[in-house]
Parts: structure tokens; sequence; C-alpha cells
């Protein structure tokens, strides 16, 4: 598909990849796709990654624009793992990190993981 895009599709055109592994199949797609920008490409992932900024913003009392770097790990399944090691929100004007900002490792390792992992099914249950 990616070469095909490459030859055929608008410099500006947008990729919303869905198939698992989605986030495996959008890098690939963009390879071979390189006269494409790799920020036109993206994965279905990024529901679950604002998912997990909406996770994250409600823990913190915060609009959900002011949280980012969440990672999302792995596929858009049950199986991803979304990571708030290295994110950052916007308190007050100021940045901090996410682990300092919600100071409660329990929550970051069990509750936003498992909130995230479950949250497609919750939403379709």
């Amino acid at each position: 598909q990616g070469q095909a895009l490459d030859k055929v599709a608008r410099k500006d055109v947008k990729i919303l990849v869905v198939g698992n592994p989605a986030n495996t199949n959008a890098l690939i797609c963009s390879k071979y796709a390189p006269s494409i920008p790799k920020e036109n490409f993206t994965a279905m992932t990024r529901l679950d990654q604002n998912r997990a900024q909406a996770q994250i913003a409600a823990k913190l009392g915060i609009r959900v624009q002011d949280v980012r770097n969440v990672v999302i790990w792995g596929n858009h399944s049950s199986t991803q793992f979304p990571d708030a090691s290295n994110a950052i929100a916007k308190i007050g004007g100021a940045d901090k990190p996410v682990p300092a900002a919600v100071n409660d490792d329990d929550y970051l390792k069990s509750t936003f993981v498992s909130t995230v992992q479950k949250r497609g099914a919750a939403v379709i249950a």
C-alpha cells in the first residue's frame, strides 16, 4: 500500500492505519511512501494515546491538551502498554513530569495502564 500511495496519492494525504499491528504497519507503509511526510501517517494507537492523555488530565485536573509525550507501546488492543514515564503536564503554566505531578506510582503502573488497555472494550460494551 505504501508504494501505491507514493505513486498516486497527493503528497498532503493523511493516512490512518487500522490493521494490527497498527503501529508497525504504519511505519512500514511510511517507509514505502518516502515522498509523503512521515507526520501524515498515524495508527489507530493514536486513539489509545488520546485516551491515555485524557486519563492523566482527569487525574491532574487539567486540560487534555496540557498533557504531552504519552506513548503507547504495542498494538491497538488489550496488550498495549500506555507509558507516561516521559510525559509532561502543563500545570499552572509550568511544565512538570507526569510521574512527579501524579505522585502515585501505583496508579501509573496499575489503574492507569489497565484503564487505557480496557477502554476500547468498555466503549463497545
